[in-house]
């Protein structure tokens, strides 16, 4: 359901109906609470109200204080891993400047399938929570048949070599990274004690009366807002990959990766090609 969300609806209409859902739910519950039982205007019941908020509400802020800060750092460490997944691709193009013509060319043709396919294949299967290491498999095998196929001679091309190597196995590795961290959520214990925490701190608030029913209204409002915009941030970092607060393809298109994308204007009828291949893949 949040993958769906993240996937078809903007963050900002996310924040719409759950901000202003639950924040509207307060605001009736209150009312029909006074409705129902008018003495608690008089605040008979504040001072043991108060207390289980406190409580509640302590406990309640420290879990949903951990899960974003869990999720926020989750976030980070999925771009770094893109980040450096793409400086490890971009060292390889650099590396193989240093082969004869046509080991380098064979060396970019590879890393020119690689950065499509991770782009236009694996990332919306990522984005729709169904990553697949074999969307990029035949691409990987592709450039370390390109590397083995070329035999360095003298020191200097041994030394670009063995970088472009070195550098080749830390993008497998960041290669896989990527993808684990496509495949995380929540867990549903954690989801259970965040959505289910502010269907019990909420209905609380409807018992701490006030005389006035603007203030009491007000009170319920600022408590089930600052909730729903938390958990706006729960639901809008809960996947690395979807939503409009995630992680981005663009470091596979600059720099000196950029080469390979300018290409597409220039043989049109080249690249379709290549994406057909990738996608069968």
């Amino acid at each position: 359901m949040i993958l769906w969300l993240l996937n078809h609806v903007s963050t900002f209409v996310i924040a719409v109906l759950l901000v202003g859902g639950l924040t509207g739910l307060a605001v009736a519950g209150s009312i029909a609470a006074r409705r129902r039982f008018p003495h608690l205007a008089q605040g008979e019941h504040n001072e043991m109200v108060g207390v289980a908020l406190g409580m509640f509400g302590a406990i309640y802020g420290i879990i949903l204080a951990f899960v974003v800060v869990t999720l926020w750092t989750q976030r980070e460490n999925t771009q770094g891993i893109v980040a450096n997944e793409a400086s490890d691709l971009a060292a390889v193009v650099r590396s193989a400047d240093a082969f004869p013509a046509a080991d380098r060319a064979r060396v970019h043709a590879a890393v020119d399938a690689y950065a499509h396919a991770v782009v236009e294949v694996q990332w919306p299967l990522m984005r729709e929570g169904r990553p697949s290491y074999e969307a990029t498999g035949a691409q990987t095998h592709a450039l370390y048949e390109a590397l083995m196929a070329y035999e360095p001679q003298g020191p200097r091309a041994e030394t670009f070599y063995a970088e472009a190597v070195t550098r080749l196995n830390d993008l497998n590795s960041q290669r896989r990274a990527r993808i684990t961290m496509a495949e995380t959520s929540l867990p549903v214990l954690l989801q259970v004690l965040v959505y289910g925490g502010a269907l019990v701190i909420v209905p609380l608030t409807f018992l701490f009366g006030l005389r006035s029913l603007k203030m009491q209204l007000l009170f319920v409002s600022a408590v089930a807002g600052l909730i729903g915009f938390s958990l706006l941030l729960v639901v809008a970092l809960d996947r690395p990959f979807a939503g409009d607060l995630s992680v981005r393809p663009d470091p596979y298109k600059e720099a000196v990766l950029a080469q390979f994308w300018a290409a597409d204007a220039d043989a049109p009828a080249v690249r379709p090609q290549v994406r057909e291949q990738s996608t069968s893949r």
